[in-house]
């Protein structure tokens, strides 16, 4: 089990202030059922007030105290409101980067309006909440920790996928960076790669496990991530085992995942083409 700066397990969450966006549902309200088990106060952020309502209940049947914010958080103000909202009545030292959408289907038939959006929500977004959160993380004196929820696509980008492509690997590269530039400051900086997972995120596509897109429970895949963070990790991969095979021919050989994926192309576009959760 990690250990942060006084000696205390960096999972031990009781007396922590945490922040959790897309709080309301499907890996974000998951997140935050397990941090409740362990003790935390979060504030549960997203844009429908009565799913993070009900999920606040269940944070406090689960041990936790939560808090609510019905927010858009791609609102010019929204990184300056959330932190204010945060900071009421303490520092922050555990922020969870959750919130965000999809549109699948080729680039030229995907909305100017659905592009902008993701590109706002999956990655503008982060990076503004981590900027005016910061500070706080870094004061805090048992050490901090900061998650975002990329893509198993932010490691394997995929036709159909190129906005939400960028924006995941967008939000890896940044991570990455922010980890090197956070060294020594107690802040624990990891990225979280969850492969297709059933939540209501995934509930417009029909692509499978024939296509790659095998999915995991949702409770499975954060009871991976809370063993990750137990252990200190930093890249945590949740995919499945088919997947991470052509993860890793992705960074040897991309050009032999283009070939490998070319025979099923028009399938797999048939399949995601309605994938939306904007």
């Amino acid at each position: 089990m990690s250990e942060n700066r006084d000696g205390a397990s960096a999972l031990d969450l009781r007396g922590r202030r945490g922040v959790v966006t897309g709080g309301g549902r499907g890996i974000g309200r998951a997140i935050a059922l397990a941090f409740a088990a362990r003790g935390a106060d979060l504030l549960l952020v997203g844009r429908d007030a009565g799913n993070l309502a009900a999920t606040a209940v269940d944070v406090r049947i689960a041990g936790g105290i939560a808090r609510e914010l019905a927010i858009d958080l791609t609102e010019p103000d929204a990184a300056e409101r959330v932190t204010e909202a945060a900071l009421e009545g303490g520092g922050v030292d555990l922020f969870v980067n959750n919130a965000g959408n999809v549109r699948a289907g080729r680039l030229e038939r995907i909305e100017e309006a659905d592009v902008r959006a993701m590109l706002e929500l999956n990655l503008v977004a982060p990076v503004l909440l981590t900027r005016a959160v910061l500070p706080s993380l870094k004061a805090s004196p048992r050490g901090a920790i900061l998650l975002g929820i990329s893509s198993g696509i932010g490691l394997l980008p995929l036709p159909f996928y190129t906005v939400y492509a960028a924006t995941k690997t967008g939000l890896a590269g940044f991570h990455h960076a922010l980890r090197r530039e956070l060294v020594d400051t107690g802040v624990h900086v990891a990225t979280l790669y969850p492969g297709a997972t059933d939540t209501d995120m995934m509930a417009s596509s029909q692509a499978g496990e024939s296509l790659g897109f095998g999915r995991r429970p949702v409770h499975d895949v954060v009871a991976d991530l809370i063993a990750a963070l137990e252990r200190g990790e930093h890249e945590i991969n949740t995919a499945l085992p088919t997947r991470r095979g052509m993860q890793e021919l992705h960074r040897s050989d991309p050009v032999a995942v283009d070939a490998r994926l070319a025979p099923n192309l028009a399938e797999m576009e048939q399949a995601v083409s309605a994938h939306r959760s904007i």
